[in-house]
């Protein structure tokens, strides 16, 4: 008997089912409280420039202990921490219990997640190493995905989309953000300390030991992740990278946490579970918000805007983020499909995979961070990045929610026609 070809997007696992649920009900309100911190931001940049600039540039911490940044930094580097922390717990329940944690469902976000990486920086680097005053380093910047935004407008206008399409979308942006954190480690840490890095994982590696044996205490861990945060930020490399570390160690299943706290039975949910629900009102409330206050405070004058436009860098981010990430991720889900001569699941076309694509082109949180790691903070070419990641992950939500809103209307059409025609039993 010949085996039935592959669907794309069929029916969630209950794992899958459970990690997009939880993740639509938490990120809607952060996706809007990232909104006001934006325009707070750019509000309080252009009425009171010379205020905005003293607050973010004061500097606070022990110069001792190589801790003394601006408040800007703090946010860049510490709160940010915080959310790639839930976004390391998120990337392990995907693995262990979700999408990625089997191969034929894993392979479409994984390569589309990839494709939508690949173009963008491509058409970048297509601008920026053809211009007399381009800005090749800055090839990153447009290569990633907006998990609160992009939640957000799929809760707007997509409440009859398949789950599975919804699912791809968040497991597509968790994948998209792993890579960016890969980039940030390789592409954009100039030099390492051995010893203090060493110093990070040993503290990493104990943090993992301690929820092992059980003890998982608020009062013992959180220091140990602040150490781990402080040895990572000391060694040269961007600190985030440890708050995905102390996340991917957390047990991810409900037979792992059992097994950890030496439970009799199974609890109803897995310890990163626990603690993505924990920690992600912290994230999404006020880490990822008030990085939008000091990350997206620029000028619009006319002549900021004229100057941002010229800038090759800034064009190549727009067209990266607007058309390169559409291009890239509808690109590679068709090449999946092709080589493997899987079919879309029943009901579903190539123009719903083409609207995801077009809200994968919302960029902000870690495209703010790329750019200003590529650039410094303040720079010109810093400066006009944040304009051209604001700008095009505003168009990249209006072209991608229009698009959702059509298919969605469609989708709704089927299925009250479907409904119609069922016959009823009994």
């Amino acid at each position: 008997m010949p085996t039935p070809a592959a669907r794309l997007f069929a029916a969630l696992s209950p794992g899958s089912e459970r990690n997009l649920l939880d993740t639509l009900r938490e990120e809607r309100v952060g996706g809007a409280l990232l909104l006001a911190g934006t325009v707070v931001a750019l509000l309080w940049a252009n009425l009171d420039p010379s205020s905005y600039a003293g607050v973010s540039d004061r500097v606070v911490g022990p110069a001792a202990l190589h801790l003394d940044l601006t408040l800007s930094a703090w946010a860049t580097d510490g709160l940010l921490a915080i959310f790639f922390f839930v976004i390391g717990l998120e990337l392990k329940r995907e693995i262990v219990a979700g999408e990625l944690r089997n191969p034929r469902t894993a392979i479409v976000p994984i390569v589309a997640a990839v494709g939508g990486m690949l173009v963008p920086a491509g058409l970048y680097l297509a601008v920026n190493l053809t211009a007399t005053d381009g800005a090749p380093h800055g090839w990153a910047v447009p290569t990633a995905t907006d998990i609160a935004f992009a939640v957000s407008v799929l809760a707007i206008v997509g409440r009859s989309l398949p789950n599975a399409l919804r699912a791809f979308l968040l497991t597509l942006a968790v994948v998209d953000d792993l890579l960016a954190i890969i980039v940030i480690g390789v592409a954009y840490t100039e030099s390492v300390s051995a010893l203090w890095l060493g110093a990070g994982a040993a503290a990493i590696a104990v943090f993992a030991l301690l929820i092992r044996r059980g003890w998982v205490s608020g009062w013992l861990l959180v220091p140990l992740a602040v150490a781990a945060w402080a040895a990572v930020h000391a060694s040269g490399v961007h600190a985030t990278i440890a708050g995905v570390a102390l996340g991917l160690v957390v047990p991810g299943t409900p037979e792992a946490t059992r097994r950890a706290l030496r439970l009799t039975a199974v609890p109803r949910e897995s310890l990163a579970e626990r603690w993505e629900h924990t920690w992600r009102p912290l994230s999404a409330g006020l880490a990822v918000p008030v990085f939008a206050l000091f990350a997206a405070g620029v000028t619009l004058s006319a002549e900021a805007l004229r100057s941002t436009f010229g800038d090759p860098a800034a064009q190549g981010v727009a067209l990266g983020l607007v058309l390169g990430k559409p291009l890239g991720i509808l690109g590679a889900t068709w090449l999946v499909a092709r080589f493997t001569r899987a079919t879309l699941a029943p009901g579903l076309g190539w123009a719903d995979v083409g609207a995801v694509g077009l809200l994968g082109g919302i960029g902000f949180t870690v495209s703010l961070l790329v750019g200003e790691l590529a650039f410094g903070a303040g720079s010109a070419h810093d400066n006009h990045v944040v304009v051209a990641v604001l700008s095009a992950s505003l168009v990249a939500a209006v072209l991608g929610g229009a698009a959702l809103y059509q298919r969605d209307r469609y989708h709704a059409r089927t299925a009250a026609t479907t409904s119609r025609e069922t016959p009823r039993t009994g």
